[in-house]
């Protein structure tokens, strides 16, 4: 009988499931975690075979240690993951350490996570990329500058959202940034792209071919939402752009993305980006290969009537997708609201006028909420007028 061990699988609450969806293809289940076992949820428990409470997780040796512990008491593991960007890392170097089989090891994964390697990738899937440089001194970014002009985008050639970020509009802004960004981190600079966000997600099989895929629709910047605390909104789609789906699919399989969750990030540009591409094109932005944050696979579900979390446990047990994916599609939109604001409709409100839509709502992790909020509303509709009646609705202010 194999074996999956999940890292952290109490967070967020909800990826419970993909625990779930192993266990119920026969697995031995195994999870190492923070939180005491009577802390974490009914759910996570009846799912797992044995749970091991790791209380210093960031101290690496203590997850070497639990480990060792469940192979002495279950022979070899076959799988470690997390599914958790914090803990992509460690994840292959467990897997490196005790030879898991399966599961990226971390030579594969920098070009996962940087996203200066990241490139390499795209352009050999065929997809345009900002033109980019990593930072080195003022007159090394002023070269720059000259062939791609103001403004400018710098973040961490190594990071994950907002946190970070530097849009640079003129040379006192390009001055600042060199002074206070962290000299013990690589940055990247790309030149500024005026473009809609949308991704590309879904679960991969041992191919690298997509068994699985949808796309979301983000807010142009989410460097902006995290400075100006303001609301989020995006959603899943109902139907995958045939263009966006036949760049994902190449990009897959340029990574060699094999039984693993994944979330592609693309610019589709509305102004043409000097020396690179067309308005309307499709540029690439960044990869993820783990699901999109907070409760998104939850709304990629109620948008398309399937679960996710099932279809990743097919992936691992099977190696295809056997979810019945005829089942009617939706927009599914996540609004969200912070603490402090005052808002024109109380969230009874927006409960009651969207009673026959909401599917799931309420408080994010205090851990999402600088980039995403503080409460939630996640509801489905049949168009995109209807959706966008509800984020206002949701987002009005007094």
């Amino acid at each position: 009988m194999k074996k999956f061990l999940f890292i952290s699988p109490h967070f967020p609450d909800s990826y419970y499931q993909f625990v779930k969806a192993i266990k119920k293809r026969g697995f031995i289940t195994l999870g190492i975690g923070d939180a005491p076992y009577y802390e974490i949820p009914q759910g996570l428990k009846d799912s797992l075979d044995e749970y091991y409470t790791c209380y210093n997780m960031d101290n690496f040796d203590n997850e070497v240690n639990a480990v060792k512990y469940f192979l002495s008491k279950y022979g070899q593991i076959d799988y470690i993951e997390s599914n958790n960007e914090y803990w992509l890392e460690k994840d292959a170097k467990l897997r490196e350490i005790f030879n898991v089989p399966n599961g990226v090891r971390p030579h594969q994964l920098e070009f996962y996570q940087h996203k200066s390697l990241m490139k390499q990738y795209y352009e050999k899937a065929g997809v345009k990329v900002a033109q980019w440089t990593l930072v080195d001194s003022l007159e090394q970014m002023k070269e720059f500058v000259k062939k791609v002009g103001y403004p400018i985008f710098a973040k961490p050639d190594m990071g994950v959202g907002a946190e970070g970020d530097f849009k640079i509009n003129n040379l006192d802004d390009l001055k600042h940034f060199l002074e206070v960004k962290n000299p013990n981190v690589k940055y990247i600079a790309e030149q500024y792209l005026d473009g809609n966000i949308v991704s590309f997600d879904g679960v991969s099989n041992s191919k690298a071919e997509v068994i699985f895929c949808t796309s979301n629709v983000f807010p142009p910047s989410v460097a902006d939402v995290v400075e100006n605390k303001s609301d989020i909104f995006y959603y899943t789609v109902p139907k995958v752009n045939k263009k966006l789906e036949d760049i994902g699919r190449r990009v897959i399989k340029a990574f060699n993305v094999k039984n693993r969750f994944f979330h592609l990030e693309f610019f589709v540009l509305n102004k043409a980006a000097k020396n690179l591409a067309k308005k309307g094109e499709i540029v690439a932005l960044e990869t993820n290969m783990r699901p999109a944050g907070g409760y998104t696979p939850d709304l990629i579900n109620f948008a398309n009537s399937v679960s996710c979390y099932e279809i990743y446990g097919d992936s691992i047990a099977y190696d295809e997708n056997r979810q019945n994916m005829n089942w009617p599609k939706f927009y599914a939109g996540c609004a969200t609201r912070r603490d402090g604001v005052n808002y024109v409709y109380s969230d009874d409100e927006v409960l009651n006028k969207y009673r026959l839509n909401i599917c799931h709502h309420g408080r994010y992790p205090q851990v999402f909420s600088g980039a995403m909020g503080n409460r939630f509303f996640m509801a489905k509709f049949t168009s995109l007028e209807e959706i966008e009646e509800f984020r206002n609705f949701v987002e009005a202010r007094q």
